[in-house]
């Protein structure tokens, strides 16, 4: 969540200060008149940029610089310190730069730089598209076309979506918005005035069934073409739903659209009680938003810890602890066998009654169009390392692709929002031509009342767990390691080794 824009604090840096009082590699935050302003000194020289990430305000003093770039420690977004420019989802929009001048031993900052369109890569394909096609309104679909325009593509960019709204910022459906804590106006990606400012032809409520590779069309559920010289299939994922009877009660919900998220705070309006089905990430992160609205949750889940298979034991009892402390009653080993009118019945034969039920039980990759449209899969889209798919041309990314991971060798695919965005950029300089290889280190965050946690990395299977600090103080970093070697790390307020943990794995991909 966004910080509170106060009174500037720190020196004023227009004034100057004492270069001996910033040493190389050291991070300062001071005033330029009412903007917050953070200077960096890489040897010699001294970079300033605006205080706060452009995501979501995270404090960057509290980041880490690596090269000439800083990291915010919220959600690992990433900006070139010489332009500001936003290198890394989940951050968009880039950072004002000031002019910086060292003379008689002090560095004075002076006037704000005018913001100036990056400059686009060069070395793209000889043969630049006329027309890219998007299938998609979610984190990589947006992601991509976002990309496109900053690398100043001037040819035509549809985007499809089967979704009723906009691009938005989804983990906060779970988070703060669905909590009632933050305004509706956060929600979108960006305004409606984005997509035709930069002459992005979205369709909304536009579903597309067929892919023809040999007219190079995308055909849609009207039966309308859209031609195609590139093609990003983004199609996201669908909430795992229960086979149960019950489950298509107007009481019951699953939650993955923004128009999900308000059918369940409509609903929670009048509850009193609620029943989340599923201990993962989405439906522990509903069940604290239920509990900031004063409602019962009672989880159901068959597991025996929450989210042990991906954060291990111990960080699952601490899970559990968190959530009984704020009054969450957990039913786990257990399974709902059906659900009948505000009753839902139990696998162990115990009734719970409730207002309100959210299916939370896990999503599945939606590539029924790639299938029908002959690409390979195997449990998501094949791609290789530049996110094209079997099909020339034709490039997948978020939670459909699945791809060759350098770090651990393995093929994975990952259902996380800031590796959907990522891709989608990285699909977006390929289509261009760009022959860049997707080596991105998998990032995701959760938040548990006051509690993050970051995770970074990708560990499927582990064999040993290393603890640093202490798990029930909430001031913890678990590494979690085959054969030796870290796979992931996950922590609760021990940001910059998060970081640093990111950092380490990004060189030995690329060594």
């Amino acid at each position: 969540m966004a910080q509170d824009q106060g009174k500037p604090t720190g020196p004023d840096l227009l004034q100057g200060i004492a270069l001996a009082d910033l040493p190389d590699g050291g991070k300062l935050v001071g005033h330029c008149g009412d903007d917050q302003v953070l200077i960096v000194r890489r040897g010699t020289e001294v970079f300033a940029v605006s205080a706060t990430c452009t995501h979501y305000g995270g404090p960057l003093v509290d980041g880490l610089v690596t090269d000439d770039a800083v990291r915010c420690p919220w959600h690992h977004a990433c900006f070139d310190l010489r332009t500001g420019e936003a290198l890394h989802a989940p951050a968009f929009n880039p950072l004002a730069c000031w002019a910086v001048e060292q003379r008689d031993g002090r560095i004075f900052v002076g006037e704000k730089r005018k913001r100036t369109a990056p400059k686009p890569r060069s070395g793209g394909s000889r043969q630049v598209p006329e027309n890219i096609v998007i299938v998609g309104g979610g984190a990589a679909g947006f992601a991509a076309a976002e990309m496109l325009r900053r690398e100043q593509f001037q040819g035509g960019i549809i985007m499809l979506s089967d979704d009723q709204s906009p691009p938005v910022d989804r983990p906060n459906l779970s988070k703060d918005y669905l909590a009632g804590k933050a305004p509706e106006d956060w929600i979108p990606l960006r305004g409606e005035k984005f997509y035709s400012k930069n002459n992005i032809d979205l369709r909304l409520a536009m579903k597309a069934v067929h892919v023809d590779t040999r007219s190079r069309e995308v055909v849609l559920a009207d039966e309308g073409r859209v031609p195609y010289d590139r093609l990003l299939l983004a199609t996201g994922a669908e909430p795992v739903r229960l086979a149960i009877p019950g489950t298509d009660l107007p009481h019951v919900h699953t939650l993955r659209s923004f128009a999900d998220c308000k059918a369940i705070i409509e609903r929670a309006a009048t509850a009193r009680r609620a029943i989340v089905l599923g201990a993962s990430f989405i439906g522990l992160e509903v069940a604290a938003a239920l509990r900031a609205r004063d409602i019962e949750v009672h989880v159901v889940a068959p597991d025996k810890r929450p989210m042990e298979r991906v954060l291990g034991p111990q960080m699952g009892d601490f899970i559990r602890a968190l959530h009984e402390e704020h009054g969450v009653v957990f039913h786990l080993e257990e399974t709902a066998s059906s659900i009948d009118g505000r009753k839902a019945e139990l696998s162990s034969g115990v009734t719970l009654s409730a207002d309100l039920v959210v299916v939370g039980i896990g999503v599945r990759p939606r590539i029924v169009l790639a299938e029908a449209s002959g690409l390979v899969v195997d449990r998501g889209v094949v791609v290789n390392a530049f996110l094209e798919t079997s099909v020339t041309g034709v490039f997948a990314a978020g939670d459909i692709a699945r791809w060759l991971d350098p770090h651990s060798g393995e093929n994975i695919r990952v259902e996380h929002w800031v590796v959907a965005e990522r891709q989608g950029q990285t699909a977006a300089l390929n289509m261009l031509g760009h022959r860049e290889k997707f080596v991105a280190v998998p990032f995701f965050w959760s938040q548990h009342y006051d509690v993050p946690i970051n995770y970074v990395g990708h560990a499927e299977r582990w064999d040993e767990i290393e603890t640093e600090g202490n798990i029930a103080a909430r001031d913890c970093l678990l590494r979690f390691k085959r054969e030796g070697r870290t796979l992931a790390a996950a922590s609760i307020f021990r940001d910059v080794e998060s970081l640093e943990a990111e950092v380490a794995m990004e060189h030995w991909t690329s060594a």
